[in-house]
């Protein structure tokens, strides 16, 4: 049998061993423990080792320091145009005060998430459906500053909220998806008008180049064809009177005069034998034997166009 003394030993031992452990306290790093001794407050352990009172002190709480990613269960919201979406979010929040959390609500986190729900089904109230996609950084920033507002007695800071997913309604998803198939087509028509557009007043534009450079080669050719008739008239004129200068100052030297008579003489012979040719009556002046006369009328004319030659610039 088993001596009571030894009953009594080993009661002992298991007695020390138990307020041993109840003494000894390792708290984890960003973690924090709340103790009490006989039910009130003592103190607030921090990271490391720690010894407690058997049987007086007991940990009450333990909270992390680390911040915490709290899901916000999707709930029903009213937009301003009458519009039911269901909207769910994720909320980043850090204990700050451990004492505050312990005392200052029975449950933190559960309070914080209401608190952001009711706060997003007031902000999503004042805006209409389009806007609720648009404005997600001032709706997250409007539950960021009300909840963190809300939750400093409790010892807790709101560092930021995310809208994850805003679903409207199944009929509501099936108008914007046509809308947005409608605006699409409108853009491509807009486009492919614009595109048309360009091209007709590229074609235009190209046309008008065309013409005025057609214009202006057409407009240089007659300047050019004037100019080269100019030369040609003034040549043809410089040439005209050098050779009337040459006639005058030909007759103007010794046997000049006779030379003229006998020019003058064969292109009357000449002449008068192509008029005889070229028709079917032959004319025959009536002072024919009388050629002496003729020469002497075709040199009164040359000798006054040289008189005329003689009285213009050059003679001058």
């Amino acid at each position: 049998m088993v001596d009571f003394s030894t009953v009594v030993l080993i009661g002992l031992i298991l007695l020390a061993l138990i307020a041993f452990f109840k003494t000894i306290r390792i708290v984890p790093q960003r973690s924090a423990f709340i103790v009490e001794r006989l039910g009130k407050y003592r103190a607030t352990l921090e990271a490391g080792f720690h010894v407690l009172t058997p049987f007086v002190d007991k940990v009450a709480y333990r909270h992390t320091l680390k911040e915490q990613a709290v899901d916000v269960p999707p709930q029903t919201c009213i937009t301003q145009d009458n519009i039911s979406v269901e909207v769910d979010g994720i909320l980043y929040l850090q204990v700050i005060d451990p004492g505050k959390a312990s005392y200052g609500i029975n449950n933190y986190q559960f309070a914080s998430t209401q608190l952001a729900q009711t706060t997003m089904r007031s902000v999503i109230g004042r805006l209409e459906l389009d806007r609720t996609f648009e404005e997600r950084e001032a709706i997250n920033s409007e539950i960021v500053d009300a909840v963190d507002k809300a939750s400093d007695p409790w010892g807790v800071k709101v560092t930021r909220y995310e809208v994850k997913n805003i679903v409207p309604p199944q009929s509501i998803k099936d108008a914007m998806e046509k809308q947005m198939r409608a605006e699409r087509e409108k853009r491509a028509v807009v486009a492919q008008s614009e595109g048309e557009k360009q091209a007709k007043i590229n074609v235009a534009e190209g046309d008008k180049q065309e013409l005025i450079k057609r214009s202006e080669g057409e407009k240089q050719r007659r300047i050019n064809e004037a100019m080269g008739q100019a030369a040609e008239i003034e040549k043809v004129a410089e040439a005209t009177a050098k050779g009337i200068r040459e006639i005058a100052s030909a007759i103007n030297e010794r046997n000049g005069q006779d030379a003229v008579n006998l020019r003058v003489a064969e292109q009357y012979i000449k002449e008068f034998g192509n008029l005889a040719r070229t028709n079917n009556s032959l004319i025959i002046p009536s002072n024919l034997s009388d050629m002496a006369g003729m020469i002497a009328s075709a040199m009164t004319v040359v000798q006054q166009a040289r008189k005329e030659v003689g009285s213009g610039p050059a003679g001058r």
